[in-house]
């Protein structure tokens, strides 16, 4: 199967364009939903002693703040955790177990933990979130440099770069809470972005061997052929066990599993349809300038 994919490359920078654009724009006008990690805010553990449906939490919660993060822990799932950025007092705190103690016969008088976060957690938060990628995407590049050569590296930061943007429209446009679980998944997809255009740049460099004259088109387009098949199998698998979690799982699990799935598919896609056209224009660059 020989597919002409670089040939077409401005359809694909469009499709990315249009979508990091929707999620900057929509960035814009609502903001970003910073969660209790980042701005600071009240969380609240309340013992109910019994399984209860998030639904039925969420009747007293939406009263105080519509878009606080509902979470069941212990063993049994019967501990209640609310997590709010907006800065619950004490009264309000008092006023939300009140509700609670009465709906479900509580014999307890407070709540097995209430407290306040401010905003200096949520600043080095961000600090060490924005600090940890750029050490990674320098570290990628150094790596890819070394292995294979400057531009390839140049081509996979690019990448890189899309999926970040790709994964923040998502968060932007789903209004999906930004919290510590969000510096796991965006170095998640990191990971699994590279290791696709690794696999697919090592195929271009055995390939770039045999073209002639300078003909990289052909050369990632037939890279692109080879590998395809490889890269689409290996997303399907890990979109599955994805999806299931995003089905299966609490409400937190859902918050992280989502830009996941986002992840992944950009992955895919940059790997192929961005990093490789990328590679493409440099070399091509490359080529003229020194023939000219």
């Amino acid at each position: 199967m020989k597919l002409k994919i670089i040939e077409k490359k401005k359809i694909w920078f469009t499709i990315s364009s249009v979508i990091i654009a929707l999620g900057l724009l929509l960035a814009m006008i609502n903001g970003i939903n910073l969660g209790i990690d980042f701005t600071g805010g009240a969380l609240m553990e309340i013992e109910l002693h019994q399984q209860v449906e998030v639904s039925e939490i969420r009747e007293i919660t939406n009263q105080y703040d519509p878009n606080a993060s509902i979470n069941l822990l212990g063993p049994e799932r019967t501990i209640l955790q609310i997590r709010s950025t907006d800065d619950f007092d004490s009264s309000t705190r008092g006023e939300i177990f009140q509700q609670f103690k009465e709906k479900y016969n509580l014999e307890e008088n407070e709540p097995l933990r209430a407290q306040q976060f401010g905003p200096a957690i949520g600043r080095e938060i961000q600090n060490r979130a924005f600090l940890s990628m750029i050490i990674s995407a320098i570290g990628m590049l150094i790596y890819i440099s070394y292995r294979f050569e400057f531009r390839f590296g140049i081509a996979a930061i690019v990448a890189l770069i899309h999926d970040i943007l790709i994964v923040l429209a998502v968060y932007s446009i789903f209004r999906i809470p930004v919290n510590s679980p969000f510096v796991a998944a965006m170095l998640t997809i990191l990971g699994y972005s590279i290791n696709d255009t690794i696999v697919l740049f090592d195929r271009i460099r055995e390939n770039v061997k045999f073209i002639k004259k300078s003909n990289y088109e052909q050369v990632a387009n037939d890279s692109i052929s080879q590998t395809i098949t490889r890269s689409i199998n290996t997303s399907l698998t890990t979109l599955i066990t994805i999806i299931a979690l995003y089905i299966l799982g609490v409400e937190q699990i859902q918050v992280f599993a989502l830009p996941l799935i986002a992840g992944v598919i950009s992955g895919t896609y940059s790997s192929i349809f961005i990093a490789t056209p990328v590679w493409v224009m440099l070399k091509e660059k490359q080529h003229k300038k020194f023939y000219h």
